[in-house]
């Protein structure tokens, strides 16, 4: 997410969001009082947004970091795995669809998490994972 004053993310070639739509879905959204785990009221069947010209800042400034980090394999787009992922600062987060809770436990999933946590936290970041109302810290 770039911040103000920031630069704009640099997006992967080639990596579109087609019908995946779960950052208006697993996202709270204040300036769209939309609770987490809901569809935003603008989202679209299928993908896209009613209010696109007109979205907040908050969306429009947003990529999960499958459309910005090459080293994401394609296991990790979010319509296939069920998780979107973000980083903000030191902290790497993940929001997982509660219709598939356990997927982020699976292979290669997992294992990838654990590495990235162990990562981080040499730079003091950590890696936190979210399942409607379960928070699980990784590492």
């Amino acid at each position: 997410m770039a911040f103000h004053g920031e630069a704009a993310p640099v997006l992967v070639e080639g990596r579109r969001c087609g019908t995946c739509a779960l950052c208006c879905i697993l996202p709270d959204i204040d300036e769209l009082n939309k609770p987490a785990n809901e569809p935003c009221r603008h989202c679209l069947s299928g993908g896209g947004c009613a209010a696109y010209e007109t979205r907040p800042a908050t969306c429009r400034d947003f990529y999960c970091l499958w459309r910005t980090d090459a080293s994401l394999g394609a296991e990790w787009e979010p319509a296939l795995s069920g998780m979107m992922l973000y980083a903000q600062g030191p902290q790497l987060t993940v929001l997982v669809d509660p219709a598939h809770p356990e997927g982020w436990r699976r292979a290669p999933y997992l294992a990838a998490l654990e590495a990235k946590a162990r990562t981080l936290k040499a730079d003091g970041g950590y890696v936190v994972v979210y399942v409607g109302d379960v928070v699980t810290v990784v590492g």
